[in-house]
């Protein structure tokens, strides 16, 4: 009976620090929004940027959902809208809360048939996520999410805009 307690109990106590010792389900996000103005007569429209840092199996992914809605109700022009629209997702770590990010992965994303062929889009869908590849978690380091998003805007002559997106949280522990 006693050799069977003892075994019961090291077994729990196995099952404790691995429970313990397990990395934690986290995720930490940012949503930045901006208006862009089109010539003639398209609807301004407001653009929704999530990007988000998500813990999970060991693994860290970066990623940012790119959605968006017309502000004005009646769509009097149907013509394209962009000549591009890409997102930049990094994943990005520091050794130090007041460190410098350093990119570890990244991935860019071309989002142009998809924002010029839908006025409004809310869905959270791969096709409207850019996914930058994930990494073994070092729950040492402080992890984040960041993106860019570079558009040129059809017919204004103004070339392609940059907007830095703010990056998520910081992950760590």
């Amino acid at each position: 009976m006693r050799k069977t307690l003892t075994t019961v109990g090291l077994a729990a106590s196995a099952l404790a620090t691995g429970v313990l010792l397990a990395t934690p389900a986290a995720a930490a996000s940012a949503t930045t929004d901006f208006d862009v103005i089109f010539p003639g007569q398209k609807p301004e429209t407001q653009y929704h940027v999530t990007n988000t840092a998500d813990v999970s199996a060991g693994r860290i992914t970066a990623k940012s959902v790119v959605s968006w809605q017309i502000l004005v109700d009646q769509v009097v022009d149907n013509s394209k809208r962009f000549t591009s629209f890409k997102v930049t997702t990094r994943l990005e770590s520091r050794p130090g809360k007041d460190n410098a990010d350093a990119v570890e992965t990244s991935r860019t994303c071309d989002l142009t048939k998809l924002v010029n062929d839908n006025y409004t889009w809310f869905q959270i869908e791969p096709v409207n996520t850019c996914t930058a590849p994930s990494m073994i978690y070092d729950g040492d380091l402080f992890w984040s999410s960041d993106s860019t998003i570079v558009y040129d805007i059809e017919g204004d002559g103004k070339g392609a805009i940059t907007k830095e997106i703010l990056g998520s949280p910081l992950v760590h522990g």
